[in-house]
């Protein structure tokens, strides 16, 4: 009966072996199929991930080349609106800059502008200078215009300014007062000496006033000192200066059948210049030709700058 038991166990046992083999068995497979499943899904995942990724970077791509384009059309707007509104300031600084024959059309204390160039510079005085200009249609009297001695010393002749100031008149001379200016970019403008000679004592003088003049056979006439001696010329328009003085010089000159007065502003061309010194050593009776500004007090009076016997 032992040996009938025992037989069983072994039976038994070897039929639990079986089925705990087939179980294993069953497990891997599921296992397997479970691990094949995940891989599967893992792959499927990815490749959707990666199809994802792609579409999303494509959308980027179109989105950023969308903005570059948009930024690109406003950087153009914005050019062509800089531009613009450059066409209409200058337009406006343009509108803004009178003729010549504008400037002598303009009404007495009226702002006015215009474009010019240096010729001289008649001194500086407390951050104040008297400038004479000269553009291609005409000339101006800049008068105590505010600029510091800097920008007076940088102040070149012929260079371009456009001036803005207040038309004014004193005794006769037309000039622009209160005036600002800015330098322009220009060549240098020089114009040569207009010959009014045939012109003193007719109305179309006052057409060239303040322009670059020469006058050509004019005769020393005297002029009365302050003891009452005829005199080539006076320090001072009433002979109460003297030589070392830097006076202004004031002589009288005959054209034809009329004299007129002319100076030497001292401001301009000072003691131990070449016109100063010239003038000093002038004889009644003597011919010769000068040149200078034609500035008006009363009447034509030049401001000399150069003086030389008649050729």
């Amino acid at each position: 009966e032992l040996a009938g038991v025992k037989a069983d166990a072994e039976a038994a046992a070897a039929k639990a072996a079986e089925e705990l083999a087939a179980v294993k068995a069953d497990a891997e497979a599921a296992v397997k199929a479970a691990e094949e499943k995940a891989a599967a899904e893992v792959e499927r995942v990815k490749a959707e991930a990666a199809a994802v990724a792609t579409a999303a970077a494509a959308e980027v791509k179109d989105a950023v080349e969308d903005v570059q384009e948009a930024a690109a059309d406003v950087a153009d707007q914005v050019k062509d609106a800089v531009e613009d509104v450059q066409e209409a300031v200058d337009g406006a600084d343009d509108a803004a800059v009178m003729s010549h024959a504008d400037y002598i059309a303009a009404d007495m204390d009226t702002e006015v502008t215009v474009e010019t160039y240096v010729q001289a510079k008649q001194g500086w005085w407390q951050d104040k200078a008297t400038i004479y200009t000269q553009a291609e249609d005409g000339a101006y009297f800049i008068y105590q215009m505010p600029i510091s001695q800097e920008e007076y010393d940088l102040l070149a002749p012929g260079t371009k300014i456009r001036v803005t100031g207040y038309k004014a008149q004193w005794s006769g001379e037309v000039e622009i007062v209160d005036a600002t200016y800015e330098i322009l970019d220009a060549e240098p403008f020089f114009p040569a000496a207009l010959d009014i000679t045939a012109l003193l004592g007719t109305d179309e003088l006052l057409d060239h006033q303040n322009e670059f003049v020469s006058v050509k056979g004019a005769v020393v006439a005297a002029k009365k000192d302050a003891s009452g001696n005829d005199a080539a010329f006076l320090y001072n328009w009433d002979g109460s200066g003297a030589a070392g003085s830097n006076n202004d010089l004031y002589f009288d000159v005959t054209v034809g059948e009329a004299t007129y007065t002319f100076v030497v502003e001292s401001y301009l061309c000072g003691e131990g210049t070449e016109v100063y010194d010239a003038v000093t050593k002038l004889k009644v009776g003597d011919v010769i030709d000068l040149e200078g500004y034609l500035y008006w007090y009363n009447g034509a009076q030049i401001h000399t700058i150069a003086v030389a016997a008649a050729e």
